[in-house]
């Protein structure tokens, strides 16, 4: 029988894993990465989570698989006090089931970053990590003064697709586009932007992403943004991967920009 393709180990015990396509060997490699312990950047404990979930309206649901792809409801929580735009992604639970790290900056993103806070027009590489840190998709928000485009990929090289941001007054859309074709899309329900209905290609809803609510001074005072992500149903990909990107998405081309003005 076909070894199926996927991520295997160099070795036994190895961190290093290669990616087998199904016939052969690639030269697409990924390290794991072990990270800090949550509880030292956010408060993932079952008392947050649940909190997060009251904030957002949204009721607890019956376990998935436990993994970004198959949980019904994630909770992504950005990390305080970081240079970068990194988050912690928990499920309704409190458990752990990854992350999105910002990687790549260059010196001058940095600088920027901490003296202007203009960083958020310039280039941004993002890698989302499951719980072992090993990455899952790569994404990249190109710079830009206006309207942003984020490009999702694998971490093998294979374009899943683009997350398009279609307006900038009003109620914000986004395109989810494949080999240029739309796929479904992100729709803001008011021009606040807290709320936001995920569509498939026939306009219907089938996952819903809630800004949460932190305080008011939080809110003020921070740039740490968390939000809940409700999926409906099980979506089959390459939906499923835009979705899994879709609040980083909304964060760095919205929440980022308007809390630079204020």
């Amino acid at each position: 029988m076909a070894q199926p393709p996927g991520w295997y180990p160099e070795r036994p015990g190895s961190s290093l894993s290669r990616w087998w396509d199904g016939t052969r060997w690639t030269e697409y490699t990924r390290q794991a990465i072990w990270a800090a312990p949550a509880e030292e950047s956010v408060d993932g404990g079952q008392d947050t989570i649940r909190r997060q979930l009251r904030e957002a309206g949204v009721r607890p649901r019956p376990r998935g698989g436990g993994t970004l792809f198959t949980e019904p409801v994630l909770v992504v929580n950005q990390m305080v006090d970081h240079l970068a735009n990194d988050y912690l992604v928990f499920d309704q639970h409190g458990g752990r089931l990854g992350s999105v790290v910002q990687v790549r900056q260059s010196f001058l993103h940095l600088a920027t970053r901490q003296l202007y806070s203009r960083g958020v027009f310039l280039t941004h590489h993002l890698e989302v990590r499951d719980a072992a840190s090993l990455p899952l998709l790569l994404m990249t928000r190109p710079r830009t003064l206006g309207r942003s485009r984020v490009m999702v990929r694998r971490p093998y090289g294979t374009e899943v697709g683009e997350i398009v941001q279609e307006n900038l007054i009003g109620r914000i859309r986004f395109s989810f586009l494949v080999g240029g074709q739309r796929v479904g899309g992100i729709e803001a329900e008011e021009s606040a932007a807290w709320n936001f209905s995920i569509v498939d290609h026939t306009g219907g809803e089938v996952a819903r992403i809630t800004k949460a609510w932190e305080g008011l001074l939080t809110e003020v005072f921070s740039t740490a943004d968390n939000y809940v992500v409700q999926l409906h149903r099980p979506l089959p990909d390459p939906l499923a991967s835009l979705v899994i990107g879709s609040a980083i998405t909304i964060d760095i081309a919205l929440e980022q920009v308007k809390k630079m003005y204020r």
